[in-house]
């Protein structure tokens, strides 16, 4: 394994949540716990991006994210990471394929908020991405509905799992996804910025 990158085993299961975290915040911990009981995961591993192709404005400093991420998610099941950083990849996609490559027998499942799931669609080589691992949802404020409403979910409604399999997921044959409810969190990375506290402490430039 390539050194500073985190451990896993063949067979372990570990669940990947991507994203700007920008700035990581205890709503973002809670849809981790929940991820690690829900699909029965022994790892999550969090995948601070170094921009969001999808938003037209450039996040804070990648340490200064990954810094304030490790303040917030302090179990030890969870890695803060930057491997898309180390890796050199921009889209999901191929984040995963090189991650598949370089553990052979890792069992991984992606994570993503429902919110996510809406626009899943839109990303890059998104059909790609379910058929290499299966895919986890977590419900997000005012996004309850979406499990049968987005166009991802239409497509692959005969790939769903039922909530009460979702232990089973890391094991599904590909393509394979689940939606699973949880108690809500309201925060949100972009009402901190909206504070202002977070974007001014770590303008770039």
């Amino acid at each position: 394994m390539k050194q500073g990158f985190p451990v896993a085993m063949p067979g372990q299961r570990i669940g990947l949540l991507g994203g700007s975290f920008d700035p990581a915040h205890e709503g973002h911990a809670h849809i981790t716990r929940e991820a690690l009981r829900r699909f029965g995961l022994d790892r999550v591993w969090w995948l601070v991006s170094p921009g969001n192709p999808l938003k037209p404005r450039g996040p804070a400093p990648l340490a200064n994210r990954i810094e304030r991420a490790r303040r917030v998610m302090t179990d030890p099941k969870v890695v803060v990471t930057g491997l898309e950083a180390q890796l050199g990849t921009r889209y999901t996609a191929q984040t995963l394929a090189k991650l598949t490559a370089l553990y052979p027998g890792v069992r991984f499942v992606w994570l993503m908020g429902a919110d996510n799931l809406a626009q899943f669609d839109r990303w890059e080589d998104w059909r790609s991405i379910l058929a290499r691992v299966p895919v986890g949802v977590l419900a997000r404020p005012g996004h309850r509905m979406v499990a049968g409403q987005a166009r991802a979910a239409r497509i692959y409604a005969s790939a769903r799992l039922d909530a009460e399999q979702a232990r089973l997921l890391p094991f599904a044959p590909r393509p394979a996804w689940c939606f699973v409810q949880m108690p809500m969190s309201d925060l949100s990375s972009s009402a901190i910025r909206a504070g202002g506290g977070w974007r001014a402490r770590h303008q770039q430039g």
